[in-house]
């Protein structure tokens, strides 16, 4: 069950955010001087800390770390919400268990559930670097999330280094905080288990941040840290990683051949060499898990799970596959009804490009909200700079390639996060230097549009006391519309932490409402389903349910139903044990 609605009497935090950039545009045209001398005092440390490269990447790290472990009073651990939270959880499991896979569990149609796998092994249907890194949190200090809270901060740092090999230290310095405050603390990148988002970004920001080190300097500890992020986008987000690797490789390759510091041939096998073979190992280690896995080594691991559930493809010249027999409606509604849909609207000639226009829509609103797309209006001037030319070919490699896909959320994008924050900030640098009419108003109104950010963010930890309305999940959870550490998913958790600590072994099984949220999914499990003090399956005919009962015959039977006002767990109807007569 979804948690309720705020009240309609509500503000909405996006429309503070919306009002409070109109009101610093208003305010820098109408006193483009306003509090130059306060923003001044302010800016002076921080360029201070700025020029110290690596100590301010250091510090956008510890900060977010940091920052993030001082909300849990307010806004603890995050729960498992979603099914990609859940299929992560499975792989994470299945990792810190020692193994790859799981064997195909006894009754598993009562089991089978969103992004996971049944066949021909047991498993999430992601790739294996984030399930690979939260395992070491649950083996190390029992909770998966701190992995995810250590690459918030890797990756915010990550992005710092990167903005330092591309802009002025200072622009650098701001870029990583304003990282932190969209993604480190305030995105559902670090406050769910979902999409990989920081790994592909931390990898990506090794990747870019690299390039002009490595051009410049030929050192070839850069191409280490180049080939480390190239095997993060391996084992997390292949093909955006390829988009983003292609421009870099043809980049390398005109430095090698016609740059002014281009190295000798000798020079340059001995610096690709660890890289290279960082890269296919990487590949062999994802051919191997996908052997052991799925049966073969090039088997990716989306392929099995969408070959047995999905009838949308993933790219718009494809047809629509024929759907498979569904045994249970929640299933079949993900897939053949809001899956496809989605599918329609995008394969056709009137909806190709309104569904083009809105999944750039959602990408902005993510990485820049309301309040940083305004220097965009300087995009201009940036199409037309030669520092960071490279990035925007990158984005425009990416926009190409996301283009032809038919759904996007934005941990899709992830990898150019990088070169989206530089290409901001450079928006911003030259909207610093607008001067209409001899007035500062661009300093103005970039000062007073970074404070929001600020503001925005002590909205967002005091809007329960402040009644600010957050937008419901999932919409704010794919926008990044502030869409902060909010606790969803806590009826759940409750039924199984009393379950858990029920003497004896417990067996739940679920019934949804006719109109159930396909989203909202209850049926999850954990790797070695048989060992589990609690298991969750789903009610289906008599027949199977006694069948399931009968399997687990030492475990108490409970009912839950989701959809109800108040879900709880009660005993499941002994009449409804007994399958019914032949008519």
């Amino acid at each position: 069950m979804l948690q309720s609605p705020a009240p309609g009497s509500a503000v909405s935090l996006a429309l503070i955010e919306g009002g409070l950039t109109a009101i610093a545009i208003a305010v820098s045209f109408a006193a483009p001087r306003l509090a130059a001398g306060w923003f001044a005092r302010i800016e002076r440390p921080l360029r201070r800390l700025a020029r110290r490269q690596g100590l301010a990447v250091v510090v956008v790290g510890v900060c977010t770390f940091l920052l993030r472990l001082a909300m849990l009073p307010l806004f603890p651990a995050s729960l498992p919400f979603v099914p990609d939270d859940f299929s992560f959880l499975l792989a994470s499991d299945t990792f810190a268990h020692g193994r790859l896979a799981n064997p195909t569990p006894a009754m598993w149609v009562h089991f089978e559930s969103i992004h996971i796998s049944m066949q021909p092994t047991y498993g999430s249907m992601y790739f294996p670097a984030q399930g690979l890194l939260m395992a070491a949190g649950k083996v190390l200090v029992g909770n998966p999330w701190a992995s995810v809270l250590l690459l918030s901060a890797l990756m915010c740092a990550a992005l710092c280094w990167m903005l330092q090999g591309w802009l002025p230290p200072g622009w650098a310095l701001l870029g990583g905080m304003i990282a932190m405050l969209r993604l480190g603390l305030f995105s559902y990148w670090v406050n769910t288990y979902s999409g990989g988002g920081l790994i592909a970004a931390l990898g990506g920001a090794l990747v870019l941040g690299s390039l002009p080190r490595l051009t410049r300097t030929g050192c070839s500890r850069y191409g280490v840290w180049m080939g480390i992020g190239m095997a993060l986008l391996v084992l997390t987000r292949p093909y955006e990683g390829l988009l983003l690797c292609l421009p870099t490789v043809w980049m390398l390759g005109r430095w090698a051949t016609k740059g002014k510091h281009r190295p000798t041939p000798a020079m340059l096998l001995r610096h690709a060499a660890l890289p290279l073979l960082l890269v296919i190992a990487a590949i062999g280690w994802l051919g191997y898990y996908d052997y052991r896995a799925f049966g073969k080594a090039t088997t990716l691991p989306y392929t099995v799970n969408r070959t047995a559930y999905a009838t949308a493809p993933y790219y718009v010249w494809q047809d629509a596959r024929p759907a498979p027999v569904y045994r249970h409606e929640v299933l079949r509604s993900f897939y053949a009804d809001n899956e496809l849909a989605a599918y329609a609207k995008i394969h056709s000639w009137s909806g190709f490009l309104p569904q083009t226009f809105i999944k750039a829509v959602r990408g902005v609103l993510f990485f820049a909200g309301i309040v940083l797309a305004v220097p965009l209006i300087m995009l201009r001037r940036v199409l037309l700079d030669r520092r960071i030319r490279f990035l925007v070919i990158c984005v425009l490699v990416l926009i190409a390639g996301m283009v032809i896909e038919i759904f996007m959320i934005p941990h899709y994008l992830a990898p150019f996060t990088g070169a989206f924050y530089a290409i901001g900030l450079q928006a911003m640098r030259h909207l610093r230097v607008w001067r209409p009419g001899s007035n500062p108003a661009g300093l103005t109104m970039v000062r007073l549009l970074v404070s929001i950010c600020f503001i925005l963010a002590g909205l967002r930890l005091a809007s329960g006391p402040l009644h600010l309305k957050v937008n419901e999940w999932p919409a704010s959870l794919w926008t990044g519309m502030w869409y902060g550490p909010e606790h969803f998913g806590t009826e759940r958790a409750q039924i199984e932490q009393t379950l858990e600590q029920a003497p004896g072994a417990q067996l739940v099984l679920v019934r949804y409402a006719p109109k159930h949220n396909a989203l909202d999914e209850w049926v999850y499990n954990s790797a070695d389903i048989g060992a589990s003090k609690v298991i969750w399956a789903r009610e289906m005919d008599a027949a199977s349910n006694l069948e399931l009962m009968r399997y687990y015959k030492d475990r108490k039977v409970w009912l839950v139903e989701p959809d109800r006002q108040a879900p709880a767990a009660e005993p499941y109807p002994v009449t409804a044990q007994i399958p019914l007569p032949a008519k």
